[in-house]
């Protein structure tokens, strides 16, 4: 009996074990390609200079107002860049007049979005042998490579390393240095600007903000100013008005900070709302 029921157990024991199955898997994790951008070195000829953008100084940020006026905006941007664009007149020879002009019109005084990324001030592509940061940005054709920059300095560097290194350019180096008008029919000539209008763009900002006189600072002269004759019956005046200076001003008016200064027996910047400016020399 008890080998009886022995013999029961071992079947159904065989018959549970051929029921059972494998299991198909109820779930597969699917793996999700992802595309990242992958930060490559692209094979480039030897350049011999080092960029100017693995330098260990703090990252410049500009610190003007994004909302004020243009021309605001510009007076702010010559006055932070007109000492850089005489430094590189007096060591390559390009007129700080044309360095400045043109930086004002291609960076849009500093606040264009090529200048805001990259502290690139004159649209400088990569070209071949640039080892520095770059930027992609869209121009001539989609996502084209611009150098990057850790201050606009290098920028404009690299602007009069361009001119100076590019044959093409020879013949500006035999203007006179103050030929701003020449310099800038002469780089549309020479094929830098493909706008008809550029060399007219380029003049009309140097002579709206009297840029010229940075020329005759480097080459030694003084700025040059028509002094009306004093008419005591027709002195010129003007009353102070909130948020002007002394600078904006001497540049509506055509004349420098100095002279104002000058004619107004003033020690300092320093002026008031409701104060009378004089526009000529008074005596007494």
């Amino acid at each position: 009996m008890l080998k009886r029921y022995f013999w029961v157990i071992i079947a159904l024991g065989v018959v549970a074990t051929g029921c059972k199955s494998k299991r198909p898997t109820a779930y597969q994790k699917r793996k999700h390609h992802i595309e990242r951008p992958v930060r490559t070195k692209t094979p480039v000829a030897k350049d011999t200079r080092k960029s100017p953008s693995t330098s260990n100084e703090e990252v410049y940020v500009s610190t003007a107002p994004a909302n004020i006026p243009y021309n605001e905006r510009v007076a702010l941007y010559i006055k932070e860049f007109k000492g850089i664009a005489q430094e590189e007149m007096v060591q390559y020879g390009i007129p700080a007049s044309i360095k400045i002009a043109q930086g004002i019109l291609e960076s849009g005084a500093g606040m264009g979005e090529l200048a805001v990324r990259s502290n690139n001030h004159f649209g400088i592509k990569c070209h071949t042998g640039w080892e520095g940061d770059r930027v992609y940005h869209n121009d001539d054709a989609e996502g084209e490579c611009f150098r990057k920059y850790t201050h606009p300095k290098y920028s404009y560097r690299d602007h009069s390393l361009f001119l100076t290194e590019r044959s093409r350019y020879r013949d500006l180096f035999s203007l006179k240095k103050d030929d701003y008008r020449g310099w800038a029919r002469g780089l549309k000539k020479a094929g830098y600007a493909t706008d008809p209008r550029y060399p007219e763009k380029v003049i009309g900002i140097i002579e709206r903000y009297n840029l010229n006189q940075f020329d005759r600072e480097v080459l030694g002269g003084t700025i040059e100013e028509s002094t009306p004759a004093p008419d005591e019956s027709k002195i010129a005046t003007y009353t102070v008005q909130p948020g002007d200076t002394l600078y904006n001003i001497s540049r509506r008016f055509n004349l420098t900070v100095d002279t104002l200064m000058k004619y107004n027996g003033l020690t300092d910047n320093t002026i008031s709302i409701g104060q009378t400016l004089y526009l000529h020399p008074v005596e007494n």
